[in-house]
């Protein structure tokens, strides 16, 4: 296994998406680089302005920027029995909802005590747990490739797909639902839906070539910029689209990356835009900034597989741990 310190970011072109990018474009807000930068400021129909990519990321750290701590803080630790433990979800500052290889979805206080248990209507295990603005479970079951809300203690199919089963959700800021899914390990895609309605398809780059492995887990998060930001676990790395769905940029987490030496599983994106990426084979958590720089890890705190990620309004987050069942609340901001 390699060590945390060899765990280096590395930001591709967004053109080649196979060289390092050192050079950024501020008026078409993408990474290049330098074979593919000449190309791009080309174009006639646009005038560019490049910069270093490392000044760009600089120049986003403004006084208002809340620093990150150098030993981030474990506040409450709740056990909830799962083996494995893989998903938690939010409801307020106070409860979480909860899910791992059981039926039963679980609602725990930040005292540890189960307030609620609610078992999905099939019986199967819930892939992946969500919440409303409103408040409301929303749970995918990708065995019967359903998307359920779960409405008081009634249970509702609002999404009934066929071929495509659902891996994982989110709420965007509009109120839409991104649904990241796949087909016999053969195909992945996004699709958002509003209002339970499919309105926009995400599956390939400009150049026609999938932007996602065809199997294994994903999930999910909308950052503030409306970036949709992806952990693709079959192909160890983070990919990140724009609304319309063209590709940003995509970490892989090491230069020369060597078998599993990066393996993100649960993603969730914070009130400074930052990116946070759950990483089980080393026991951290790689936080981003919007356009993929690594900034720092969260790895000195005790950290066991960490799996699941969310955060409530005050940017406290809470951790999803594989093996122990527990869910961990961690301060990381001063």
């Amino acid at each position: 296994m390699d060590s945390l310190e060899s765990l280096v970011n590395v930001v591709h072109c967004i053109m080649c998406q196979s060289s390092v990018a050192p050079v950024y474009c501020k008026v078409c807000h993408i990474q290049l680089c330098k074979d593919c930068l000449e190309k791009h400021t080309s174009e006639s129909s646009k005038v560019h302005s490049v910069e270093q990519l490392e000044q760009h990321s600089a120049s986003l750290n403004s006084p208002c920027d809340r620093s990150l701590m150098t030993v981030p803080l474990v506040i409450t630790c709740i056990y909830t029995g799962y083996d494995p433990f893989y998903g938690v979800a939010c409801l307020n500052d106070s409860e979480v909802w909860t899910c791992g290889w059981d039926n039963q979805m679980k609602l725990y206080n930040l005292q540890g005590e189960l307030l609620k248990s609610i078992q999905t209507q099939s019986g199967h295990k819930p892939r992946h747990i969500a919440v409303t603005r409103s408040g409301e479970l929303v749970y995918t079951d990708h065995k019967n490739g359903t998307v359920n809300i779960v409405k008081n203690t009634q249970i509702e199919t609002v999404i009934e797909l066929q071929e495509w089963k659902p891996l994982n959700v989110c709420f965007t800021s509009s109120g839409d639902l991104l649904v990241v899914m796949d087909v016999d390990d053969k195909q992945s895609k996004i699709v958002r839906y509003s209002g339970f309605t499919e309105k926009q398809s995400i599956q390939y780059n400009e150049k026609g070539q999938p932007l996602f492995s065809p199997g294994g887990d994903k999930y999910i998060s909308e950052n503030r910029n409306l970036d949709i930001c992806v952990s693709d676990c079959g192909a160890d790395k983070v990919v990140v689209v724009n609304q319309a769905g063209s590709l940003r940029f995509t970490y892989t987490g090491h230069p020369l990356p060597t078998e599993r030496s990066f393996n993100p599983c649960g993603i969730t994106t914070d009130s400074q835009s930052r990116i946070l990426t759950a990483d089980d084979e080393h026991h951290c958590i790689h936080i981003l900034d919007q356009d993929g720089e690594f900034l720092r890890f969260i790895h000195n705190c005790g950290l066991e597989e960490p799996w699941g990620l969310c955060l409530d309004t005050r940017d406290n987050l809470f951790v999803a741990e594989w093996d122990t069942g527990k869910v961990k609340k961690i301060q990381y901001y001063n």
